[in-house]
């Protein structure tokens, strides 16, 4: 009974697996492009996925700096990537770093 339902989760999280990554709502980018994308829309938020599958903070500010400064995790983990762009139509910094 429990190696029954042990498959029966096993095949449910292959299937997740599967519709997630064939899901084209939700492309594989890079911290640089989600950086780009919040600055071109103005807003902050989470834009795609990432192929690492690690955890994400995204902040804003007037610097380059004080925009990775705010970063959810900043300072706790250790960064893989970084992207930053700077948004005209709203007059500050957008950034998105990717953890280990």
């Amino acid at each position: 009974m429990i190696i029954l339902r042990c498959m029966l989760v096993s095949m449910c999280l292959l299937i997740a697996a599967v519709a997630v990554a064939a899901n084209p709502l939700l492309p594989i980018t890079t911290a640089q492009q989600d950086a780009e994308t919040m600055a071109r829309t103005g807003l902050l938020k989470h834009c795609g996925r990432n192929a690492i599958g690690s955890l994400e903070g995204i902040g804003t500010g007037a610097t380059r700096e004080q925009a990775i400064r705010n970063c959810c995790y900043y300072g706790q983990r250790k960064p893989m990537e970084i992207g930053v762009a700077y948004s005209v139509r709203v007059g500050k910094y957008f950034a998105v770093i990717r953890y280990k």
